[in-house]
């Protein structure tokens, strides 16, 4: 299957536009829209975003993802293969995650041009064309690469900020709860907030964090919007002390 992770938004033609490039070529290819809402231009909080959904996908997989703000400049076009998933986008750190934590990893940079290329829309005009490629088996074009030379070394394993507000106002942040102490207090904009395993743990209109069902460390309100109840929004760090 094909998986898309963007941040165009449903509004405009941009999705419909690669869906269409996608079907010409890979009529037969099942399509997932996994994000179309991601931060616009965050292509650091993209990534770890990115890296805790891939699991759920089978071997052989190929995720289209576009968060592309450097579009039309020299940045690369990357195609990686991490643990048999393939991955197609800008090489602008969006697969940095998913690189990092394989087991296995092969990085190439995308050689192959269309005829008709866009200097602002290389998600229709280079990316779709290479996932529908791969999902039915065929390499297109690419010069292998020394991944250690893509990885963003400097990035931290977790990324204490606020990375998505889904449409319930919960807040992820690119923190794995596996990766921090059970009992850790989280604060944000002076706010401190306790653990609770799942929101009917704490009376309605109570903020809490929780272990979302990705394992990333989210921050939610029970029957409430926690982005609106507590001032956060995209971009807020956070810190975390046991």
């Amino acid at each position: 299957m094909i998986v898309l992770f963007t941040d165009f938004g449903l509004e405009g033609p941009y999705v419909g536009q690669m869906k269409a490039v996608l079907l010409c070529k890979a009529p037969n290819v099942p399509l997932v829209d996994l994000f179309a809402d991601v931060p616009p231009f965050d292509a650091q909080g993209a990534a770890y975003l990115l890296a805790v959904h891939v699991q759920e996908f089978p071997v052989g997989t190929v995720f289209l993802g576009v968060v592309d703000p450097g579009v039309g400049s020299d940045r690369r076009a990357a195609l990686v293969n991490a643990d048999g998933r393939w991955f197609v986008g800008p090489d602008n750190g969006l697969f940095n995650m998913v690189a990092r934590r394989a087991r296995k990893l092969a990085w190439w940079d995308i050689t192959w041009r269309p005829g008709r290329l866009s200097a602002s829309f290389h998600g229709r005009d280079i990316f779709a064309p290479v996932a529908a490629s791969l999902a039915l088996g065929e390499m297109p074009p690419a010069d292998q690469q020394n991944p250690s030379l893509r990885l963003c070394a400097e990035w931290p394993d977790e990324l204490q900020r606020i990375v998505y507000i889904d449409r319930f106002g919960n807040a992820l942040t690119g923190v794995r709860a596996s990766a921090i102490a059970a009992d850790s207090t989280l604060q944000v904009r002076g706010l401190r907030l306790e653990r609770a395993r799942t929101f009917s743990d704490v009376p309605i209109g109570a903020g809490f964090w929780y272990e979302n069902a990705t394992g990333l460390v989210e921050i939610a309100v029970n029957q409430g919007r926690a982005d609106r109840a507590l001032g956060i929004q995209v971009g807020d760090w956070i810190t975390l002390s046991d």
